[in-house]
């Protein structure tokens, strides 16, 4: 189960499960590559199942709570980053500014992210990647594709995705031992919160994680308001 954000996630399972029967309501061509989408899905599960989720395990039993707290502020921190590029992109200025107190104040008192002050300050963290940027601006998310390693995604989402990665600071650094731990590590920090939702799954794990994909991103692209049915996606036979 790769999960790009455990809290995203958890709402997107409640979301697929107050659905109910979203799956009859999806045309028929959302999934256009199930096939292979359920061949990676496998994939990934082999590799999560005997590599991510032991170590994950092993994070959560070794590395202490306060620091493994530390290392979420500090990728969060990071984050705000690109939240809040996609905020202006969006013209939402006044998330833009939230995300703006949040970098300087976790920036400068919170020792460069690890202590989440902003929080406590009344500055929330928000939930925006360029993904959701091309779908403010009429881009349809188009077939549902499933990434190697990463999970879940659309063709939009995947483009959005590449962006975020590439505009990622931590994927700049000159030493690539540096780059390599640190996407180790917020890997594993992605697994670990992602176990909090695991509970939650029923069903077909493809089909449930597909649903909850779908619906969160719609959910997320649209700031909370879900429509009944997806879209038509025709134009993507």
């Amino acid at each position: 189960m790769q999960f790009r954000s455990g809290r995203t996630m958890a709402l997107a399972l409640l979301l697929a499960m107050a659905a109910g029967s979203v799956s009859a309501q999806q045309p028929a061509d959302y999934d256009p590559w199930e096939p292979v989408n359920v061949r990676i899905y496998a994939f990934n599960e082999y590799v999560d199942r005997n590599v991510l989720r032991p170590v994950a395990n092993g994070y959560t039993r070794y590395v202490p709570r306060l620091a493994r707290a530390g290392v979420s502020n500090f990728f969060a921190n990071i984050n705000n980053i690109s939240v809040l590029a996609n905020n202006l992109l969006q013209f939402k200025l006044e998330a833009a500014a939230n995300d703006t107190g949040r970098l300087m104040l976790n920036t400068s008192f919170g020792l460069g992210g690890i202590v989440d002050v902003a929080t406590w300050a009344g500055f929330d963290k928000n939930e925006e990647d360029f993904g959701q940027t091309l779908g403010y601006w009429g881009i349809p998310p188009g077939p549902y594709v499933v990434i190697p390693l990463f999970g879940p995604s659309t063709v939009r989402d995947g483009f959005g995705f590449a962006t975020d990665t590439y505009t990622n600071p931590l994927n700049h650094r000159d030493d690539a031992m540096l780059r390599n731990a640190a996407f180790v590590l917020q890997q594993i920090d992605r697994r670990v919160e992602a176990m909090t939702v695991e509970s939650l799954m029923s069903g077909d794990p493809y089909i449930f994680t597909r649903e909850a994909y779908l619906q969160q991103r719609e959910y997320l692209v649209n700031d909370g308001e879900v429509a009944d049915q997806q879209s038509d996606w025709g134009d993507w036979d």
